[in-house]
């Protein structure tokens, strides 16, 4: 009777687990349409067009009376938007910490990006410091969400389970991202036929993406679940906190070189999702319909990527995964810079590339930084994380935007990413982390 009882609560836990996971995989169902429609594909150039229509006779905004040239505004946007993020990631991660309570920050923090995209929807005309302020507030909004969100994994998936529930929660957003991608291309392709405007259909394209975040968002907000804390301490505020933060993972030195490693190779990963759309706009002179087409691409095989770099995890390991993904993506900005102007095939075939190896990258660097968390502190160190995650990269967009500034030329400034993967591939490849995930106090997996 006794063994009975044991069972019977084993398999109510999986069970409860396993709703919970499927709860968590609709966050990123939810806000990756952001990530896609907005940050990859419409915003960037539109951003831009705003800007320059706002522009001087010698091609210069003066947002705060600072002269920018207006092809590089959307990428210092990015920049200024991580600013904004690591003033508050490590606050909201400390707080979420000490008192249990997740949820409410979560669906703050959802809301808040759900409302500035959907007013995107009046940004036209010269309004491009509207443009900037909506894209700080939302994109540093996500940053805050998902570090919450990610946080959540070391707690409803044990050590076995996490490579492949992080990878499905990557293919649930890719899978939403295509989804939505279609969507925007029937309205902006067929623009006259729907009565609208280029630019009307554009800013729905912006607005349709708030409202896909606000309402999927209740599902995991209904499903996931707040766990009691044993720690109590007072939240230390702004910059005091992240310093805590970071002695605190000091006495952890392998999770600190690990993320480091993220940091600088995931800076980049982040750098190419967000400037691809203006480098095939204004580069390669290729219309907006073949990037929606081309990013729609790139959704598809993310899902099958993300799936398939999971399953490759378990036979070869994580990291040796990881550093793989890391050479098809210097390889892939390489083929990138000698692409010619005017030619959507070839720019297919990159975006085909990348997008069998992005989901998996970012997957399985997920997966493997939650091992290194110290029970307990997982969302203060996932705050530390998201620092360097999707929509928090910030010298990498500041470098394309200088290189741009500086050359005139958005092939120098792609190329220049390069150097991201390169450093990032050599540092991970030091970092031994079996013993670091020993070292966070633990167990290590069987074969990571």
């Amino acid at each position: 009777m006794g063994t009975d009882t044991v069972r019977a609560g084993s398999a109510d836990e999986a069970a409860e687990r396993r709703r919970e996971q499927r709860g968590w995989y609709f966050y990123d169902w939810a806000c990756s349409v952001y990530s896609t429609s907005v940050l990859t594909v419409f915003l960037g150039p539109y951003l831009t067009s705003v800007a320059k229509h706002a522009a001087d006779a010698d091609g210069y905004v003066h947002p705060l009376g600072i002269p920018v040239r207006a092809g590089s505004f959307f990428a210092y946007s990015v920049s200024l938007s991580v600013i904004v993020a690591v003033l508050v990631m490590p606050l909201v991660g400390a707080a979420a910490d000490r008192s249990g309570r997740k949820k409410p920050l979560l669906a703050a923090a959802a809301y808040t990006g759900a409302a500035a995209t959907t007013g995107m929807f009046f940004l036209g005309g010269d309004r491009y410091l509207l443009g900037g302020v909506l894209l700080v507030v939302a994109n540093a909004a996500q940053s805050v969400g998902t570090m919450l969100y990610n946080s959540y994994l070391p707690q409803i998936a044990p050590p076995e389970e996490r490579d492949a529930v992080s990878s499905k929660g990557w293919a649930f957003g890719y899978a939403a991202g295509a989804l939505v991608l279609v969507a925007n291309l029937v309205l902006y392709m067929g623009h006259e036929s729907f009565g609208l405007s280029e630019s009307a259909a554009v800013r729905i394209c912006l607005a349709s993406a708030g409202l896909w975040w606000g309402a999927f968002a209740l599902i995991p907000l209904r499903r996931l679940r707040d766990r009691s804390s044993t720690t109590r301490e007072a939240t230390a505020p702004g910059f005091r906190q992240l310093a805590a933060t970071v002695r605190d993972m000091r006495r952890h030195p392998l999770t600190l070189a690990f993320l480091l490693a993220y940091l600088i190779y995931n800076d980049g990963i982040q750098t190419v999702i967000s400037q691809a759309s203006i480098y095939g706009s204004e580069e390669l002179g290729l219309g907006q319909s073949t990037l929606i087409a081309a990013v729609l691409l790139v959704q598809v095989l993310a899902v099958a990527g993300a799936l398939a770099l999971g399953r490759l995890a378990r036979t070869h390991g994580a990291k040796r995964t990881i550093l793989g993904s890391l050479v098809a993506w210097a390889v892939i900005l390489g083929a990138g810079y000698f692409l010619p102007a005017g030619a959507p095939v070839w720019f297919f075939v990159l975006a085909s590339g990348i997008g069998l190896v992005l989901g998996g990258s970012q997957a399985l660097s997920r997966s493997l930084f939650s091992h290194l968390v110290p029970p307990g502190k997982e969302a203060e160190y996932f705050s530390a994380y998201e620092m360097s995650d999707r929509g928090m990269s910030w010298l990498g967009p500041l470098l394309f935007g200088i290189t741009y500034q500086v050359t005139g030329s958005y092939r120098a400034a792609i190329i220049s990413l390069v150097a991201f993967f390169v450093i990032g591939f050599t540092l991970l490849a030091r970092v031994p982390v079996g013993r670091a995930i020993s070292d966070a106090g633990n167990p290590v997996p069987e074969r990571i």
